[in-house]
């Protein structure tokens, strides 16, 4: 019985291969994209609170013990998301409060700057939370990444409207594509 071990520079090699498929497999892979049942994962967005200062904040402080409402569009100041997404939360959100969601939160991958300049065209608002996520960390984490590089816009976030109660996800409304059917607030209100 004779053995063939291999000399040093081929097993150099084979580990070199493999430490390189490796890595390929964990920067490719996409998280998994949330569903019903799932505790939402944590991490941080931005916002300017009443006062006129940036707050940077744990999406679980803004839901944890609470009933939210977690909505995201794919830009501040585009069509769809300005005129009908957005608007639709805002004019609702008695309607929602009324059914005890306490948080009505919109995500979008922007910085915070932009998203209260976008807050600002709503002066009938009272109770939409306009939260950036202006490297889309926090998108990335649900598993909600859109790939709009093809229209100048980078990766964005998916259009979904999630109903969280004490962190756990019990509605996912989540878009395909560019699409608005199942993620407004009429879908939501369906769901309470």
């Amino acid at each position: 019985f004779i053995y063939n071990w291999p000399s040093p520079s081929q097993e150099a090699q084979q580990i070199s291969v493999i430490t390189a498929q490796s890595h390929l497999d964990l920067s490719s892979r996409k998280m998994a994209r949330i569903a019903v049942g799932d505790v939402i994962p944590d991490g941080t967005v931005s916002y300017f609170d009443e006062q006129d200062q940036m707050q940077t904040v744990s999406v679980h402080s803004l839901a944890k013990g609470k009933k939210v409402i977690i909505f995201a569009v794919p830009g501040a100041f585009t069509p769809t998301c300005s005129m009908k997404h957005v608007p639709g939360f805002i004019e609702k959100a008695d309607e929602l409060k009324s059914k005890d969601v306490d948080e009505i939160l919109c995500i979008s991958v922007n910085d915070p700057f932009v998203m209260k300049a976008w807050a600002k065209t709503y002066p009938e608002n009272k109770h939409v939370k306009f939260l950036a996520d202006g490297a889309g960390k926090y998108t990335h984490a649900l598993g909600l990444e859109l790939d709009l590089s093809d229209k100048g816009l980078g990766v964005r976030s998916r259009r979904y409207a999630l109903l969280v109660d004490d962190l756990e996800v019990k509605v996912a409304n989540i878009e395909s594509g560019g699409e608005f059917t199942v993620s407004g607030a009429d879908e939501i209100l369906n769901a309470l």
